[in-house]
């Protein structure tokens, strides 16, 4: 079963999935995130976004198992422009992780099977 990028996103921010109030920005900020991912060498070549909750994380992965990480790092992405935490360390936990992540994934996809 396709998981779709939007719905997974909200469901880890807290709205629900038939809540779209707040889906224009939250794909702003996954575009965003995905955006950076096309620098750092993860994706397809041409880039990547959404729109909707159609485009599924098995569209952007294609066959790519081993970048399963980029889930994670596209949430703390959105989570730190969309709903920051209040706590300065929080904020700053999650840019380490954000910058962690970037490291590794960008190993990872250098290393890996092409895209295309």
């Amino acid at each position: 079963m396709a998981t779709s990028i939007l719905t997974s996103i909200k469901k880890l921010l807290g709205p629900t999935e038939e809540d779209t109030s707040f889906d224009v920005d939250i794909i702003m900020h996954i575009n965003s995130a995905f955006f950076r991912l096309n620098q750092l060498g993860v994706g397809p070549s041409e880039g990547f976004f959404i729109t909707d909750k159609s485009k599924t994380w098995e569209e952007f992965l294609a066959s790519r198992k081993d970048l399963e990480a980029v889930k994670t790092y596209v949430y703390q992405k959105v989570r730190l422009v969309f709903d920051p935490p209040q706590s300065g360390f929080l904020v700053e936990a999650i840019k380490d992780s954000i910058k962690e992540f970037e490291w590794t994934i960008n190993v990872q996809a250098e290393g890996g099977p092409d895209y295309d």
